[in-house]
């Protein structure tokens, strides 16, 4: 159903794409648009390896709540650890991981807390300030699950 990486010699292992996602910040979440248009957008994330899950907020109403109420299959792409060869310091390698999947919105309640409080401990400081935050804001957001369904991550040379 998912296609392979086309140049084997430019994939990664699975571990090696799962840890790229582990450790970034900001990745690019890719839906069914409007019209026939995708529709893509940077968002923070934090991604649950045991789970194999991916969670991140955001309002409980706009265009990306109405996109996945349409049609929950959704792209999620992150890239990064950049690392530059001495002998050709004009072009680096860089990773990337693309993650197939549904994308849920979850019900308010404890499950959603929790979450967003995990969330919230990859950005945050400290738990303290993790806390009032949620205490401020967390009824006003509303939390999103994607399930993966495949997963698989390359490196090239950018040039």
């Amino acid at each position: 159903m998912f296609k392979p990486v086309r140049k084997k010699i430019n994939e990664i292992d699975h571990s090696a794409a799962k840890a790229l996602l582990q450790s970034n910040r900001r990745g690019i979440l890719a839906m069914n648009g409007d019209n026939g248009y995708p529709y893509a957008i940077p968002i923070n994330y934090f991604y649950d390896c045991d789970k194999k899950k991916i969670y991140f907020h955001g309002a409980k109403a706009g265009h990306k709540v109405d996109v996945l109420k349409i049609s929950d299959k959704i792209c999620f792409t992150v890239y990064g650890n950049e690392r530059i060869d001495e002998s050709e310091s004009w072009a680096p390698y860089v990773q990337s991981a693309v993650v197939f999947g549904r994308c849920r919105l979850l019900e308010a309640g404890p499950e959603s807390i929790a979450r967003l409080k995990e969330f919230a401990m990859k950005y945050y400081p400290d738990e303290a300030l993790a806390d009032d935050q949620i205490a401020r804001n967390g009824r006003a957001t509303q939390m999103f699950e994607i399930t993966i369904e495949h997963m698989s991550g390359k490196q090239v040379q950018e040039k």
